[in-house]
């Protein structure tokens, strides 16, 4: 029987989290003067699900064999990658001031040579999939216990590679990953549909014959849900295409491009972070 009080009680903790991680988010990138707080925003309610319920890692043991995989395809991303690191504890907040600065582990784009808990280096985008795919066969062919998820952007669809990751994915029946579209719909040059128009990704991955779960990904319940669908689904990779709002959380970033790849100024920064007490 659901405990629907302790289900309320891990979401307001959950909740609680992604704030965290977003003031993590705008903090980093205004330090930096330079960054994509936009769709490093996107994720956060994703990565706190992912880091803070539904994933085998420890940042005690970051090598250990069977811990699970997360690639964040969408390199530039990053902010959000390192935000879930400090608050996990695989990296000091210490490092916060220093993103994108000379020898800083935080680099522009994930680096797996210069920070635990980073499985890829990423940001040529289309080939995280490829990767997610490797993993997950690693672990089927040595009978390993771990789980490999992947995490997308929407224009990232536009790179061909990732259709041909999707077909060998379904072709080895990888049941054991899960790809994480973050659709918002904007992208460096404008909106998605209006740029090379994706759509329908649903039809799309089960053509090529995945298990396909829509969304909203700013929603706890359905974030959970799905990621309990996909494990406990047999045969077939799972793609959860989470509906979500650019730069989600700071008013004057939401749905605005603008916020694709700039930083707050002074006066922006202030509201940002009023905005997320």
């Amino acid at each position: 029987m659901i405990n629907f009080k302790e289900v309320f009680i891990e979401i307001k903790e959950l909740q609680v989290i992604a704030k965290e991680l977003r003031k993590n988010i705008v903090e980093m990138i205004y330090r930096a003067k330079s960054g994509h707080p936009g769709g490093s925003l996107s994720i956060a309610d994703i990565l706190s699900v992912l880091y803070w319920k539904e994933m085998n890692v420890d940042p005690i043991n970051p090598k250990s064999e069977n811990r699970d995989r997360l690639v964040l395809s969408k390199g530039h991303a990053a902010p959000a990658l390192y935000a879930a690191l400090i608050e996990k504890g695989y990296v000091s907040k210490d490092l916060i001031p220093t993103l994108r600065k000379w020898h800083s582990p935080l680099q522009g784009h994930p680096d797996m040579k210069k920070l635990n808990g980073v499985e890829m280096s990423t940001g040529s985008l289309g080939q995280g999939l490829s990767v997610g795919n490797g993993m997950a066969l690693s672990s089927k062919i040595f009978k390993n216990d771990y789980r490999v998820y992947v995490i997308l952007g929407d224009g990232e669809l536009q790179e061909g590679q990732v259709w041909e990751a999707a077909m060998t994915a379904a072709h080895y029946k990888l049941d054991n990953l899960v790809a994480i579209i973050d659709y918002n719909n904007l992208q460096i040059d404008g909106k998605v549909s209006d740029v090379m128009g994706v759509l329908p990704i649903t039809d799309k991955f089960k053509s090529f014959n995945w298990n396909v779960i829509e969304i909203d990904g700013h929603s706890y319940e359905e974030i959970i849900e799905a990621l309990n669908e996909a494990r406990n689904l047999k045969g077939k990779p799972t793609a959860i295409i989470a509906n979500t709002i650019k730069g989600k959380g700071i008013s004057f970033m939401e749905n605005n491009g603008a916020f694709h790849g700039a930083a707050p100024n002074d006066e922006q920064y202030k509201q940002a972070m009023e905005e997320l007490k």
